[in-house]
């Protein structure tokens, strides 16, 4: 089946042909790691986590980085403010982060480089655009050039004014243009830093992953991602330092064929931020709900569309995968037949990663097949998703925890209050006790085997 995917440089659809078919690589520009991950940031780490998944299914070797920045001036501000050397902060959240992207079903990438590690890289490439007229040194930074590229610009789609505007830079007296960026930047003594040929220093944010992609993937690779907000000025000036620094500016395919952007998440409509209190992180809502829920309400979007959070969506996350789970539990005495992923599913994900079309084709499965067959394409679906991974048992074992006795007695007797009233064809007063259970939380289900009850978000 032929992979389609939307390509942020050229703005269009288009199949995916790979530079080498038996040998697929992509990067996704990772978490800067100071403090905990918002719920944005994982929204990245699930869409490419998912990306990874059908590109493995598709080809015989995948190979997919995402790297952590260890090195930068928030990192210092987080360091300097908790009274810490600054590894300590980012090997604390740097772990903090694995944790909870795992909780979500993220697979930790094929390789994870840090910052620190590649700081020869680093200099190497800086190197290597002053020798071929693209960057400067200026009272001791080093600084890209933007006027010598060409083709800056080519992603972002963006004008020179708005590039001045948009990339929201220091206005240097050192700098020869108001839109050059630093590559390379002065420590002082009590500052992480390292030796180099224009003194003792740090990386600028941007040549980091434009050195770690070169050194884990080769130029060019198939497929760079991230969050829409990186794709300027971060990803173009990626680009405009990998290409200057071969030699091939006006060819910014040359660094990457294909660049995929995941849209923004609000908060019940409105920007996601801390002055409004909505600032939602994952390690506090990994404790509210199960990590499955978060990972498919992540999913419920297309990927490059926004993702509107919301109490609502992740009911029906919830919903959606406690019918799921209902189903493998009433097959558990049942072979699954060869575990392959539905003609419908299949198409879906090779079509953008059209996740939307995925839960659709999901919820017509389970009211059209039946059995082993049904079993099988649940756990194959499950595995690609990266959801059903329980023992049905221990999922709705979970839905009840956090309940005291005292409130599943009263839950029970609300049931059988229900149940009786049901019989007595009372419907009126049974959808009223309907109604209260579901204001403690409590969704009951009628079953053939009788009426069962979970805790729902």
């Amino acid at each position: 089946m032929s992979l389609k995917l939307y390509n942020s440089l050229t703005r269009q659809k288009e199949a995916f042909e790979p530079i080498d078919p038996n040998h697929v690589r992509m990067y996704a520009c990772g978490p800067t790691v100071y403090n905990y991950a918002h719920i944005g940031n994982a929204r990245m780490a699930v869409v490419f986590d998912l990306w990874a998944r059908v590109l493995k299914h598709l080809y015989p070797k995948v190979t997919y980085a995402s790297n952590i920045t260890d090195v930068e001036d928030k990192i210092m501000i987080a360091a300097q403010e908790a009274g810490v050397p600054i590894k300590e902060i980012t090997e604390k959240y740097t772990k903090i982060y694995n944790d909870d992207m795992a909780t979500l079903g993220v697979n930790l990438p094929d390789v994870q480089p840090k910052a620190t590690e590649h700081i020869q890289e680093m200099i190497d490439q800086i190197s290597s655009l002053i020798e071929r007229g693209h960057a400067y040194e200026a009272e001791g930074h080093v600084l890209f050039h933007v006027p010598s590229d060409p083709s800056y610009g080519a992603l972002s789609g963006r004008s020179r004014d708005e590039q001045v505007a948009g990339a929201r830079v220091e206005i240097a007296p050192y700098k020869k243009d108001a839109a050059d960026f630093v590559l390379w930047k002065p420590s002082t003594e009590d500052q992480p830093g390292w030796d180099s040929p224009w003194g003792f220093g740090r990386p600028g944010w941007h040549i980091e992953c434009s050195a770690m992609a070169e050194k884990h993937l080769g130029l060019p690779f198939d497929i760079h991602g991230g969050g829409a907000d990186l794709k300027f000025p971060h990803h173009e000036n990626e680009i405009a330092q990998s290409c200057c620094a071969h030699g091939c500016s006006d060819k910014p395919q040359d660094y990457v064929k294909y660049w995929a952007h995941n849209g923004f998440v609000t908060v019940e409509g409105e920007k996601m931020s801390k002055s409004l209190g909505n600032f939602l992180l994952v390690h506090d809502l990994i404790e509210q709900y199960p990590g499955e829920v978060l990972r498919l309400t992540l999913l419920s979007a297309h990927y490059r569309q926004p993702l509107d959070w919301s109490e609502q969506v992740l009911h029906q996350s919830q919903k959606l995968l406690d019918r799921l789970y209902r189903k493998l539990e009433e097959l558990k005495d049942i072979e699954a037949v060869a575990q392959e992923i539905p003609e419908g599913v299949l198409k879906a994900l090779c079509d953008d990663l059209n996740t939307p079309q995925v839960l659709a084709e999901l919820n017509k499965l389970i009211k059209e097949k039946e059995g082993g067959e049904l079993k099988g394409a649940l756990l194959a679906i499950g595995d690609i998703l990266g959801i059903l991974g329980q023992d049905p048992e221990e999922w709705f074992t979970a839905d009840t925890e956090g309940v005291s006795d005292e409130d599943v007695q009263k839950i029970e007797a609300l049931i059988v209050a229900r149940m009786e009233a049901k019989d007595a064809k009372d419907y009126a007063r049974a959808d009223s006790i309907r109604d209260e259970l579901l204001q403690m939380g409590i969704e009951i289900k009628d079953t053939r085997e009788g009426v069962t009850w979970e805790k729902v978000a």
